[in-house]
């Protein structure tokens, strides 16, 4: 059994920074990539960032380009999100998946991951 935990958030002021981290375990771990997903009050679920295990190439929601990183170590099977300058609308759940096999269809696209956490929220006041 796969279990993702995904944690580091809280409530910051905008302008500040957040460090997600999202730990990986169970026996039958396998993943091609990994993707960070967020969900706003009232809104759907939205692709945020995601990253290959093998190369690190990564991907990014035109939303946060140029504020989130993702980085991985898979020594320790997890992943990370970096989020610099927040904003009030930055609001959210923040979720990792994990996605186990490669197919053509991006990783931006919520039905390819198979395992999810639980979430962890992130609030940014104005």
């Amino acid at each position: 059994q796969v279990q993702l935990v995904a944690s580091g958030g809280g409530l910051v002021q905008a302008g500040g920074s957040l460090r997600l981290s999202c730990a990986a375990s169970g026996r039958s771990f396998s993943s091609y990539a990994m993707g960070w997903f967020r969900q706003a009050p009232g809104k759907e679920r939205e692709f945020v960032a995601a990253i290959n295990w093998f190369d690190g190439s990564t991907y990014y929601a035109d939303s946060v380009k140029g504020r989130f990183t993702i980085s991985r170590d898979a020594t320790k099977k997890s992943v990370f999100l970096q989020i610099d300058s927040l904003k009030p609308e930055d609001t959210a759940v923040y979720y990792c998946a994990s996605r186990r096999r490669y197919s053509s269809i991006s990783s931006s696209v919520q039905a390819v991951y198979d395992d999810w956490g639980q979430g962890t929220q992130v609030t940014v006041s104005s």
